[in-house]
Parts: C-alpha cells; sequence; structure tokens
C-alpha cells in the first residue's frame, strides 16, 4: 500500500449538500485520491481543487453513502464528465439504475462494494462500508484505509452502533454527524412529523449524541475530529464544538490535542494534511 501523506478537504456539507474528497499526496507532490458522496457540482469542486493546487484528474473514484438528494444530486454529472469508478452497493445502485439524477450515465461506472469487505477503490485506498440506522433506501459508513491512515466517514446516522464504535476506536481522523441541538429542534418551527422523524433512531445525530460518541470511541491515536452535516436551522457551529470540547475535556484531552473543527455548510474548507 502506498505510504504518501494523506489529504482531505470538504466542499461543502449539510442539507445544501455533501461532498468531500480523500487523497494521498507522493512524496513527488501527486495527488490521487477518491470523491466521498457527490452533493456538489463539478464546477464548484474543480474551483475549489484548483485552488488547492489541484484538478478533478486527481479523483479516481466515487464512494456514495445514501441516495439523498443533497449526496447524489450531481452525480450523474460526475459520471459523464469524469467516467471514474462509482462504488456502491447493489441496493444503491438499483436506485441509481432509475434515478433521475443517475440513471443515464452510472451505470458504466458501476462498481459494487459489499458490506464489510475490504475494497481497494484507487491507489493506496481501500474502504470498507457498513450499514447504518438512517431513512434512505440504505445508509452505509466507511472506514478507510488511505496508505498508513485509518479514517471513519459517518454522515447521516440515526444511532451510533457498536459497528460505528469499533472502526471509531481504532481510526486516526473521524468524520462524524453532528446534526442538531435538541433544543433548537423542539423549540424551532418545523412540524411535529419532521421533528420526530429527524431525532428518532433512523434521522440524524445530535450534538449530545455525537459527544456521548466521542467519549465512547476517544484513544491516543485520534488526531482529527470533524463535526459534519450541521442543520442551517437546528444548530451552530459553536453549540456543537461546544458540545464535542466537554466530551473531550472529561476525557482531560486538552485543547489542540485533537484537531476539532467544523465541516462547513456550502464553504468549503483548506486542503487539509491529515
Amino acid at each position: 500500500m502506498s505510504t504518501g501523506a494523506p489529504v482531505f478537504q470538504s466542499f461543502t456539507s449539510g442539507s445544501c449538500g455533501n461532498c468531500s474528497f480523500l487523497g494521498l499526496k507522493s512524496p513527488e507532490g501527486e495527488v490521487s485520491g477518491i470523491l466521498i458522496d457527490a452533493g456538489a457540482s463539478p464546477r464548484t469542486v474543480k474551483g475549489v481543487m484548483v485552488s488547492a493546487g489541484l484538478s478533478l484528474d486527481c479523483i479516481k473514484a466515487i464512494i456514495i453513502t445514501h441516495d439523498h438528494y443533497d449526496h447524489i444530486r450531481s452525480l450523474g454529472s460526475f459520471c459523464k464528465k469524469l467516467a471514474v469508478p462509482v462504488f456502491a452497493t447493489w441496493q444503491l445502485h438499483a436506485v441509481f439504475s432509475v434515478h433521475p439524477f443517475t440513471r443515464e450515465w452510472v451505470a458504466r461506472c458501476r462498481r459494487v462494494i459489499i458490506p464489510g469487505e475490504w475494497t481497494e477503490v484507487a491507489p493506496g485506498i481501500e474502504v470498507l462500508c457498513f450499514v447504518v440506522p438512517h431513512d434512505a433506501t440504505q445508509t452505509v459508513s466507511y472506514a478507510i484505509r488511505a496508505g498508513e491512515h485509518r479514517m471513519v466517514f459517518m454522515t447521516d446516522l440515526g444511532e451510533f452502533t457498536p459497528e460505528c464504535l469499533s472502526f471509531a476506536s481504532r481510526a486516526h481522523t473521524v468524520v462524524i454527524e453532528s446534526n442538531f441541538d435538541v433544543d433548537m429542534l423542539l423549540g424551532g418551527d418545523y412540524p411535529y412529523e419532521l421533528k420526530m422523524r429527524i431525532i428518532k433512531g433512523f434521522g440524524h445525530l445530535s450534538n449530545d449524541a455525537c459527544a456521548s460518541a466521542v467519549k465512547a470511541f476517544w484513544h491516543e491515536g485520534l488526531r482529527n475530529l470533524f463535526l459534519c452535516h450541521l442543520s442551517g436551522n437546528n444548530n451552530t457551529p459553536a453549540k456543537a464544538l461546544e458540545c464535542t470540547g466537554a466530551a473531550l475535556g472529561e476525557w482531560g484531552v486538552a485543547p489542540g490535542t485533537v484537531n476539532l473543527r467544523i465541516l462547513p455548510r456550502a464553504v468549503p474548507t483548506p486542503l487539509l494534511y491529515l
């Protein structure tokens, strides 16, 4: 396996769209990697990557977590423009074959992955997907090996499962959903049915649930902790950071020991060296 330096960039995270890049940078400075979800347009992704000294040619594959609009709305466009492999489960590819955003283009890019099995998806990068509770056709999170670096990417999960805990407890980088503040959600203007959809076990992870998960999987090898998919109506970056930061503090983790940051809505991060 390649021992290049792992790099990560979020283009957007939240109901406005979800799309990230994970890659390996060789000693010669060349970068290749994967797109995680396709909720941002190729034009947007290209502009951000060029600003970071990269290009769309760095994307060698795409992996998909589930079939909600904010995660796949540009998948067909990426298939058309890049024609790189798209890795997803049989259940998700069955949806993509008939979905209006993907059905014309995804067939030639289709690669099937099986939950629980490691699959090489790009040079030096292997992924293993595992099913998590969320109200889509099927939703998976990913354990990822990028060279020697271990990442877990967990978004849109209604509950933090034992399998989530197992992989996060061994990861150098964890991307985890911190979607809503309970008081903001329950006191807000959403219809009761929508509130219950979010807060019950097949919706999203609250700040408190995220913090509890962090307390469960914290370990000395954790370097980066990225909070993703924050609600624009029922959360704030300050609340999410405060909640998870307090959880780390309960473990006696000094500020700055772990790179704790928000993956913003509709705003790209810099290219992060993991």
